[in-house]
């Protein structure tokens, strides 16, 4: 239930910070709080499907579909965490972010990709597709954690 009142909360924010947005430029803190947020309830989710394809947790393909697609359904607010101004404070996000906007983009756009073929990928695909589209998704992941994201 807490966790369900959380994504609840997120989504409120969302609606909030665009109406807002539309008003006025969020505080650079607000933004962070919400990426924070965001990033939070994507790696919730990631955690007990990296379990299950490890092997580590029994594989539940009904909480395999609803995390992936709470996973695809995040990866579209993403864009909205990385506004300009949202460099400083405390935030791991590398100033390559905003130096390099193009592949910084291309890097999020390949995670929603990735995100949306896992939705797809587990509601029919066969264990092995799943694990295979799990580990893409994955790449995608770090491939922006390591360009991107300060230790």
């Amino acid at each position: 239930m807490k966790h369900v009142l959380g994504i609840a909360a997120l989504a409120a924010l969302c609606t909030t910070g665009s109406i807002a947005a539309a008003q006025q430029q969020p505080k650079p803190e607000d933004v962070i709080k919400f990426r924070k947020g965001a990033y939070q309830v994507i790696g919730w989710h990631m955690g007990p499907m990296g379990r299950m394809v490890k092997g580590q947790q029994p594989f539940d393909q009904n909480v395999f579909v609803r995390n992936s697609g709470i996973i695809e359904q995040m990866s579209h607010v993403v864009p909205d965490a990385f506004v300009p101004g949202s460099d400083q404070g405390e935030t791991r996000a590398k100033p390559e972010i905003w130096q390099q906007q193009d592949k910084f983009k291309a890097a999020v756009e390949r995670f929603q990709s990735e995100a949306a073929k896992m939705s797809e990928v587990s509601k029919q695909g066969s264990p092995d597709q799943i694990k295979t589209q799990f580990g893409a998704l994955a790449k995608a992941c770090s491939n922006c954690h390591d360009q991107f994201r300060a230790k």
